[in-house]
């Protein structure tokens, strides 16, 4: 298949390495807004000559390539339009590190060990309007001990996510598209653990409220 790739640091790294491994092409990536030092996703794909066409925070439709199949979002928190989303052939899908509905939002992890879960997972979702709301294509349980900071579930939650992107992409190669509705009623929300971390989007002025 042919995958566009927007996302950051280790797990973008991750995911762009494992695809690649399992035969698929990567047609460009748009990493984090480039500070300092190239993010890891942006270093990679300068490793492979795989195109990096802007970086995600300025990610347009236009910057689609012909021809893309799927688009990933590895880590991103940056919104991708729904005109970005039309130049695929399946649109795009992302990794959520928790059982969506609940703890949407960019620190779902933390939230995780905050509430108290003694059992959480790994969601591949389509990715459409809603913040971390989209139809569920594929999701996996994890039990969760009750010593573990949030850095210890993510550093399980990490391979866990990569594998779990490796199957949804395969899944998608052979046509099993599954697009499962996720249960509102169930849905939880929670901000950033930082007030001035937030979430992006390109192409539109303004982020609807969840």
């Amino acid at each position: 298949m042919n995958i566009f790739i927007c996302g950051q640091k280790s797990f973008g790294k991750a995911v762009f390495t494992a695809l690649r491994e399992d035969g698929h092409n990567i047609v460009g990536v748009a990493p984090a807004p480039q500070e300092q030092y190239y993010d890891k996703l942006h270093g990679i794909a300068l490793r492979y000559h795989v195109p990096v066409v802007c970086d995600a925070g300025k990610l347009t439709s236009s910057h689609i390539p012909e021809h893309t199949d799927l688009i990933i979002s590895a880590h991103s928190h940056w919104y991708i339009s729904d005109k970005a989303l039309a130049k695929a052939r399946l649109g795009g899908i992302g990794f959520h590190p928790s059982l969506l509905p609940r703890h949407r939002g960019r620190d779902a992890v933390r939230w995780t060990i905050a509430c108290g879960d003694p059992v959480t997972g790994g969601t591949i979702y389509w990715l459409d309007n809603v913040v971390d709301g989209g139809p569920v294509l594929l999701q996996r349980t994890l039990f969760v001990n009750r010593a573990w900071t949030h850095h210890d579930l993510w550093e399980r939650l990490f391979p866990f996510g990569v594998q779990m992107m490796r199957d949804a992409v395969r899944m998608l190669s052979l046509g099993q598209i599954v697009r499962e509705p996720q249960d509102e009623q169930f849905a939880t929300w929670e901000p950033p653990f930082d007030p001035s971390s937030r979430l992006f989007r390109p192409e539109l002025f303004q982020l609807p409220a969840p």
